[in-house]
């Protein structure tokens, strides 16, 4: 896509790894699209993923925060706009962690020293963004924050485990954070409940390919991918969505409505 909708517009984006991540996939097409953006990451993933590639890809300035650190993200923030010397007109939240899908325990058997541990990775990092950017007054008036997250926060795949629940409180925090944030600041924010995506997070779900082919069975339009995902996160960071907030938004190519399918009841039948 080359349409430049984002021209002016500037940014963080956070959580791109590797090639394969939504982030990733998303700042290309940010970049494609006319806008500008730090990347950001943990000092751990900085080390592990390819990122600094990405950075000169994009013409893009690189800052180590870890996003449940307050301090870094107050860091993280100033130096942004130092940079840009303006406030910010998106963010993307593209972060989510569970130790005990790691260490592959069930999730009748949670460790929960690893539930906080991913709790305050994937969800409550969100609330403290929204926090530090608030407090910052760092958005410009129909600003735009996305994070991610999936239809597991509200319906049971049980091998999801507890990024269930850690992604039924990041959306519970877009809408109460979003609403301070629309009615005192102007800034929309949203989540967006993408469809399985294989990606370096999502590869630690148990059966995830076979869920991969079971999804696209269900979707009319077929699984999104990353690249769809980046497009949509596209849309939302322009003008075109102004008044789009505090949704939980489906990109799924349909699978969120679609209670059973013709392959599917095929497979059963054969």
């Amino acid at each position: 896509m080359s349409h430049k909708i984002l021209e002016g517009k500037k940014g963080i984006v956070f959580g791109a790894l590797d090639s394969s991540s939504i982030a990733w996939k998303t700042a290309e097409a940010i970049h494609k699209s006319g806008g500008k953006f730090v990347l950001t990451n943990a000092p751990v993933a900085l080390r592990m993923g390819s990122i600094s590639e990405l950075a000169k890809q994009t013409n893009s300035s690189l800052i180590s925060a870890d996003a449940t650190n307050m301090d870094d993200l107050s860091n993280l923030i100033d130096e942004t706009q130092n940079i840009f010397g303006s406030k910010i007109d998106f963010v993307l939240h593209s972060i989510g962690m569970s130790v005990n899908v790691r260490k592959e325990k069930k999730y009748t058997e949670l460790n929960y020293d690893w539930l906080t541990k991913g709790w305050d990775v994937s969800a409550v990092s969100f609330h403290k963004l929204l926090q530090v950017l608030y407090k910052c007054d760092a958005m410009n008036q129909w600003g735009s924050i996305v994070a991610l997250s999936y239809i597991a926060s509200q319906r049971v795949f049980p091998n999801y485990n507890d990024m269930a629940d850690n992604k039924a409180y990041l959306e519970s925090i877009a809408r109460s954070f979003g609403y301070f944030f629309g009615k005192e600041k102007k800034v929309r924010v949203n989540t967006i409940s993408q469809s399985p995506t294989i990606t370096t997070a999502g590869k630690g779900v148990e059966g995830l390919n076979n869920f991969l082919n079971y999804a696209e069975k269900m979707s009319p339009l077929g699984n999104a991918s990353a690249e769809d995902c980046a497009n949509y996160i596209v849309s939302l960071f322009s003008d075109y969505t102004k008044k789009v907030s505090l949704q939980n938004l489906f990109h799924d190519g349909g699978f969120s409505n679609v209670g059973i399918s013709e392959e599917i009841i095929k497979m059963f039948s054969d």
